[in-house]
C-alpha cells in the first residue's frame, strides 16, 4: 500500500515511479478520489457542527417552554443528509483503497530498467558447470521407477507428481538440510505456521486483490497459502513491535499451493511448475535503516545452500519489468539444469520496504519515543525444495547406470545412502 501523503506532496515523482512499472497518470486518478473523499469529510464535519448547534437550541427552547418541533425537524433533516454523505464517503474511500491496493510498489533507484527477464543483470556466477547437458529429471526419475506423473494425474490432474522411495526421502532430506542450515548457521527461528489463512493475511502480503486467480480458496473462505511468506509475515500484523527486538527472522518448511493461472503452456513437463510443491521460506522483519543490509544477508543465506550442495548457479538482479508487484528490489538465484541446458530460478529474495507493513498495520516503536514507524519486510526462498531436487537429479546423474549420486551434505539425512539406483 502507498502513502497518500507522499502522493499528495510528490505527484510527479510518484508518476515517474509508476511509469517504470508501465503505469501512467496514476497520481491524478488517486488525488481526484482523495479530494472527493476529503470534500465529503469536510461537508460531514460541517453538518455535524450544525446538528450539534441545533441540538443545543432544542434544549434551550424546551427549557423555556417553547415548541422545538421545527428545530427538531431541521436536526432530523441534517441527520438524513449526514447518513447520505457517510455512505458516499464510504464508497469513495473503498474505491480509493481498492485502487491503491492494485498499484505495485515503488522500486529502489538502483533497480535496472528493462522490459522482461531477458534484461535482468547478472551479479555473479558461482560454481563450475560440470554437466553441460543430459537427461532431464523426468526421464531420470521415471527410469528409476521413483517419479510417477501418470498416477498423480489420475488422482489429481495435471501439474502434480508422486515421489517414491529414495527420491521421496531426498526431498525430505533437502528440506531438513535447509532448515538446519538456516536455524543453526543463519539465526532464523523455525516456525510451523497455518496452511489456511484469512482474506486479511493474503491481502497483507499483497496477493489480494490483484492475484486472486493465482490462489486456491476453500469452501470455508480460507485460502491455501501460495508460500509461507504469508503466515510468517503476518505474525506481526496489527502489532507495534519493540524496535530493540528487531530484526525478527523466521523460516518455515511448508507445502505451497498455486493455481498457476497465468502460466498456461509454460513448464508443463516435470516438476518445475506444480500446483503443489514444497519450499523452505525465509522472512525478515526489520528496521527501515537495516532492510537493505538484511536483503544482502538473506541473499547470502540462500546462496550458501546452493554452495553447500555444490550446484552451479548464478545470481541476477531483476530489472524493472521483471520485479514482482510487492518488491522494491529482487535478487534471483538461478541453478544450472543440464536437462534444459539453462539456468532456472530456484530462489527469489525480495525487499518489500514498508509496502506490506502498511497493508498489515505492522509498526515498531523505538525506546523512549512516542511515535511509531512502519516496519520493513523481506522474504526469500531458502530454497524451493522441488527445484533443488530437480537440480540434484540432473547435476548428480550417473550416465553409467542411470543412478543419482547423493551430495555429501545430504548423506547424513539419507541414512548413509551414497547413490539412488533403480530398485
Amino acid at each position: 500500500m502507498h502513502d497518500l501523503k507522499f502522493i499528495r506532496e510528490n505527484p510527479e515523482q510518484f508518476d515517474r515511479e509508476m511509469a517504470r512499472r508501465k503505469l501512467s497518470g496514476q497520481s491524478s486518478i488517486v488525488l481526484e478520489m482523495d479530494e472527493s473523499r476529503r470534500t465529503l469529510q469536510t461537508d460531514l464535519q460541517s453538518l455535524q457542527q450544525q446538528r450539534n448547534e441545533k441540538s443545543k437550541e432544542i434544549g434551550k427552547v424546551k427549557s423555556q417552554g417553547g415548541d422545538a418541533q421545527a428545530i427538531m425537524d431541521e436536526v432530523s433533516a441534517l441527520k438524513s443528509k449526514m447518513i447520505d454523505l457517510e455512505e458516499q464517503e464510504k464508497v469513495i474511500a473503498q474505491k480509493l483503497t481498492d485502487h491503491l491496493s492494485r498499484l505495485p510498489n515503488i522500486m529502489f533507484g538502483d533497480v535496472p530498467d528493462g522490459v522482461d527477464e531477458d534484461e535482468n543483470i547478472e551479479v555473479h556466477v558461482i560454481g563450475e558447470v560440470k554437466v553441460q547437458e543430459g537427461p532431464d529429471h523426468v526421464a531420470i526419475g521415471e527410469a528409476l521407477g521413483l517419479l510417477d506423473f501418470e498416477t498423480a494425474a489420475s488422482i489429481s490432474g495435471a501439474r502434480f507428481v508422486i515421489l517414491k522411495g529414495a527420491l521421496a526421502r531426498m526431498e525430505r532430506a533437502l528440506a531438513q538440510f535447509f532448515l538446519d542450515t538456516h536455524t543453526q548457521d543463519h539465526g532464523y527461528t523455525e516456525v510451523s505456521p497455518p496452511l489456511l489463512v484469512k482474506d486479511s493475511a493474503v491481502y497483507g502480503t499483497n496477493q489480494l486483490p490483484k492475484f486472486e486467480e493465482d490462489l486456491f480458496k476453500t469452501t470455508t473462505g480460507h485460502w491455501l497459502i501460495p508460500t509461507s511468506e504469508v503466515p510468517l509475515t503476518n505474525m506481526v500484523a496489527n502489532t507495534i513491535q519493540d524496535g530493540a527486538d528487531l530484526p525478527h527472522r523466521y523460516t518455515a518448511f511448508t507445502p505451497c499451493f498455486r493455481s498457476e493461472a497465468g502460466s498456461a503452456g509454460r513448464d508443463t513437463r516435470g516438476m518445475i511448475r506444480q500446483h503443489q510443491f514444497y519450499k523452505v521460506e525465509m522472512v525478515s522483519i526489520t528496521h527501515p535503516d537495516e532492510s537493505e543490509a538484511e536483503h544482502k544477508r538473506m541473499l547470502g543465506c540462500a546462496e550458501t545452500i546452493l554452495k553447500k550442495l555444490d550446484l552451479p548457479f548464478r545470481t541476477v538482479v531483476l530489472c524493472s519489468g521483471d520485479t514482482g508487484f510487492g518488491a522494491k528490489k529482487t535478487y534471483d538465484l538461478e541453478v544450472w539444469l543440464p536437462g534444459q541446458k539453462a539456468y532456472r530460478e530456484i530462489s527469489s529474495c525480495s525487499n518489500c520496504g514498508d509496502f506490506q507493513a502498511r497493508r498489515m498495520k505492522a509498526r515498531f516503536r523505538n525506546m523512549g519515543e512516542k511515535d511509531t514507524q512502519f516496519l520493513h519486510t523481506l522474504n526469500g526462498s531458502g530454497v524451493a525444495v522441488g527445484r533443488a531436487l530437480v537440480a540434484v537429479m540432473e547435476n548428480y546423474y550417473d550416465p553409467k547406470d542411470g543412478g543419482v549420486f547423493v551430495p555429501d551434505v545430504l548423506k547424513p539425512y539419507m541414512g548413509g545412502i551414497d547413490k539412488i539406483v533403480k530398485a
